[in-house]
């Protein structure tokens, strides 16, 4: 038997299983069981070689165009950015990846229109694979979906589900630490809903035999076996709905509802038309907003304040060590102090250290040893 048919009776198995406190255990072991073999054939498949889509990511961050062919992606990249991506009307028009630069709020976001997405590219199919791959580098993943095919939505993220990429939530808090001996011992916190049997035995199908393993947050079977192979991305996404101005305004309720049945909040959704170029510049505001970017305004020595080119730094690497890291050369070596006036300072001119995180707009002068 090949590893493809163990993985359809596994998933058969786990399909006809009821699940309950009873069968909870087994579950798990048979999704892990499962993960392992998806994970070995696709170490097999990928051995033989082929061509991938590598992209240089430049810019201050990246975002991953993702749709099914002929949703309107390379429109909107052009319209976007400096790009200049073959269009036309029929399918797979986008052959390789095509990364444009769009210049907003001082900062530069390289937009990739990957090839589209067709079902199961996580499989291999349509260079899928290579395309995922592409995805999992981004800062951001934004779905564009066609106004009228709402329903795709589903698939398309369960696409990138397949290919290890976690869309909107953070990793599972899990702590595993080897030992020599001892078997494996399990430490939870109160809200964890798991019994210590299921993760014991999820971890013995990962080849645990002694560890000590503490896990807090209610997780699931699935979560806690993405935290034990830690190799899965956790990446932000948006929802953009293309050709906007295709519909009549009595049609909007009905695309409204089927947002809603793919999980979807209208409010959150941005509408716009590529091809018209309407509903731009809120979807430019939705990315700066997702990236988590702020514009740092340099103070430099003898000319001032440079509003028209600020440092830009992303969410999560925004304090002074990180801008000095993102100036380079030798002020990183040099460094004293800084001085922030703005809305992360207490007062103009505050003095601050390495750890003081920087906000939108403030105004920054790094004072250096000479």
């Amino acid at each position: 038997m090949g590893l493809e048919d163990e993985i359809d009776e596994l998933r058969e198995e786990i399909a006809n299983t009821p699940y309950n406190k009873a069968t909870e255990e087994h579950i798990g072991r048979l999704k892990a069981k499962l993960a392992e073999k998806k994970e070995k054939l696709e170490n097999q498949s990928s051995s033989g070689g082929g061509h991938g889509y590598a992209v240089e990511k430049t810019g201050d961050a990246t975002v991953a165009l993702v749709g099914f062919p002929s949703v309107g992606k390379s429109t909107l990249i052009n319209a976007l950015t400096n790009a200049d991506s073959e269009v036309g009307e029929y399918e797979f028009t986008t052959l390789d990846v095509n990364p444009g630069m769009l210049k907003h709020n001082g900062a530069n976001i390289q937009i990739l229109d990957v090839p589209g997405l067709i079902e199961g590219a996580a499989g291999g199919r349509g260079d899928g694979k290579a395309v995922l791959s592409v995805v999992r580098t981004a800062d951001l993943v934004v779905f564009l979906l066609s106004v009228f095919e709402i329903e795709r939505y589903e698939r398309l993220a369960q696409e990138l589900y397949n290919n290890k990429i976690r869309l909107d939530t953070s990793p599972p808090n899990i702590t595993i630490s080897k030992r020599g001996k001892g078997g494996i011992q399990v430490t939870t916190s109160d809200d964890v809903s798991l019994d210590d049997d299921t993760i014991a035995s999820v971890l013995r199908e990962h080849g645990y035999v002694n560890a000590d393993v503490t896990v807090r947050g209610d997780i699931t079977i699935d979560e806690l076996i993405d935290g034990i192979m830690d190799n899965r991305v956790y990446l932000p996404s948006i929802v953009a709905v293309n050709k906007a101005d295709l519909i009549d305004r009595e049609y909007l309720p009905t695309v409204k509802e089927d947002l809603r049945d793919v999980g979807i909040d209208p409010e959150e959704a941005t509408f716009i038309s590529a091809e018209a170029e309407k509903g731009l510049d809120a979807l430019k505001e939705r990315l700066w907003e997702e990236l988590g970017l702020i514009r740092v305004y340099m103070d430099k020595p003898g000319r001032g304040v440079d509003y028209d080119e600020p440092l830009v730094l992303m969410d999560g690497e925004n304090t002074v060590d990180d801008a000095l890291r993102r100036l380079g050369g030798t002020l990183d070596e040099r460094f004293r102090f800084a001085r922030v006036t703005g809305p992360s300072a207490k007062h103009d001119e505050q003095q601050v250290g390495r750890d003081h995180e920087l906000r939108d707009e403030d105004v920054l002068r790094v004072v250096a040893r000479k």
